[in-house]
């Protein structure tokens, strides 16, 4: 389960629990929702976090004989989205957590039993299930493009064919999100961003986009779910409604102020921007820490803002917009005198490509490269290996990748894969911070043409080599 399931305690209730026993590792919890029409509470329970026909397609596996036979499954992007020249890898992590503990308990079997889902043995499968094969892939912050195989997946086809829902629904969420998020801190030049869109997305995938747009570069986050569960720094202060709230804007400044102290952030355009500055700068003093400006045309209030704040001898306060942002707006204000973003819907809904098109396809059976021929959908067989490769700079020049071998080692070649399960048993995985910390290094190392906002070709080549 991911931590941040775990945390939330409001929201989620345990399962059977001796007194004493930790409700936190091993444990998955519930979440609870409104009442359905029959007026029984529905649950969703990890396990059934998938589609209909993986289970389906189990228990036809297990009658025929075919559920045990090794297997390789990759998850790759055919195409960026359009206007895309990089993807980001982001939500392995929170996968592997959920992969580890993805388990069938009674109450689902039953209800699959009863809703006619599966049969009895498929049943005495499910009651037993836990992944036994190997899962390596592509580390969170990496790039990828379109053919990259960021994650393979080995073992039984049985045991592999059930994750396939849940994995797709997790790299193709996060990856979205890190993808947009990366390209608005590119064009921030170095500003720092606020990510505030959880009142713009569903409840869980607020806390997901939060956490993948800070491995992309964003500074800090509004969701305190996040702020808690992956040590990601929270900030906010007000909404226009607390101006509202008070006579006038002066006594909500005041308030602010007196409850908060000079460091914090006054919202400064609920009626007037001007005024509201001057009032901001009466209350708190020149030396108040930022005005934030959520709305209008930015570009011109800005520079406005900055001339008044210079008057009024608040030359430090900084200027915060928000309103709408994403990579192309933030982009026009590279410069104007503006200190902080402010991204929510857009950040949070991929900024236009709320997936990454990501699919999830059996490669291998047996050691027997399979392939899929459909039209516009045909796969390369065999399990691969991808390296990139750079000039002695550290440019990247070109991503490498050899079906059922090894591409050729050259000078300053990287090795993509990291192994994140083996034989079951969850690795050892990279921090958050070093994460976000790698995304940093993997996007100065691209060509400059490939951190361009307009539409052209991938950053770099991808040159699959299929087996021989």
């Amino acid at each position: 389960m991911p931590p941040w399931c775990h945390r939330l305690r409001r929201t989620c209730e345990p399962e059977h629990r001796t007194a004493g026993e930790s409700p936190f590792p091993g444990h998955r919890p519930r979440y609870r929702h409104e009442r359905n029409r029959v007026g029984t509470v529905e649950t969703i329970a990890p396990a059934l976090l998938t589609d209909h026909y993986e289970l389906t397609m189990i228990s036809a596996a297990l009658k025929d004989g075919t559920a045990d036979r090794p297997c390789v499954f990759e998850v790759f992007a055919r195409r960026l989205p359009t206007g895309r020249r990089y993807g980001v890898v982001a939500g392995t992590d929170r996968l592997i957590d959920m992969i580890a503990g993805f388990r069938f308990d009674a109450g689902e079997i039953e209800y699959l039993r009863s809703s006619g889902v599966i049969d009895a043995p498929t049943a005495a499968w499910l009651a037993n299930y836990r992944f036994t094969g190997d899962i390596d892939g592509y580390p969170e912050g990496e790039l990828f493009f379109p053919g990259s195989p960021i994650l393979t997946v080995s073992g039984k086809f049985a045991e592999c064919v059930v994750l396939e829902t849940l994995i797709l629904s997790v790299l193709n969420h996060d990856c979205a999100i890190a993808a947009a998020a990366a390209r608005m801190v590119t064009a921030a030049r170095g500003r720092p961003i606020i990510e505030m869109g959880s009142r713009r997305t569903h409840e869980q995938a607020a806390v997901a986009a939060a956490r993948a747009a800070y491995l992309a570069g964003f500074a800090s986050t509004s969701n305190l779910a996040a702020g808690r569960a992956y040590g990601i720094p929270t900030t906010g202060t007000s909404a226009h409604a607390f101006t509202l709230l008070h006579d006038d804007e002066p006594a909500a400044f005041g308030s602010q102020v007196a409850a908060l102290g000079k460091n914090t952030t006054l919202l400064v355009d609920t009626y007037d921007i001007s005024q509201g500055i001057r009032n901001a700068i009466a209350v708190a003093g020149p030396d108040l820490r930022a005005v934030r400006i959520d709305s209008g045309d930015l570009s011109v209030l800005a520079q406005q803002s900055r001339e008044l704040l210079d008057s009024l001898g608040a030359t430090e306060t900084k200027i915060i917009v928000s309103g709408d942002m994403d990579e192309y707006s933030i982009a026009t204000l590279a410069a104007e005198p503006v200190d902080m973003y402010g991204a929510g819907t857009a950040v949070v809904t991929g900024s236009g490509a709320p997936t990454a098109g990501l699919v999830y396809k059996l490669v291998e059976v047996a050691g027997r490269p399979v392939v899929k021929r459909s039209e516009n959908k045909a796969t390369v067989g065999g399990r691969k290996t991808a390296v990139r490769r750079h000039k002695p700079t550290g440019t990247a020049i070109e991503e490498v990748i050899v079906s059922q071998g090894v591409p050729d080692h050259q000078a300053n070649d990287r090795l993509l894969q990291r192994t994140f399960i083996a034989d079951g048993e969850p690795q050892e995985r990279p921090s958050l911070l070093e994460s976000r910390d790698h995304l940093r290094q993997c996007l100065i190392s691209i060509p400059w043409e490939g951190l361009k906002l307009s539409a052209g070709d991938p950053a770099i080549p991808v040159i699959i080599i299929p087996t021989v």
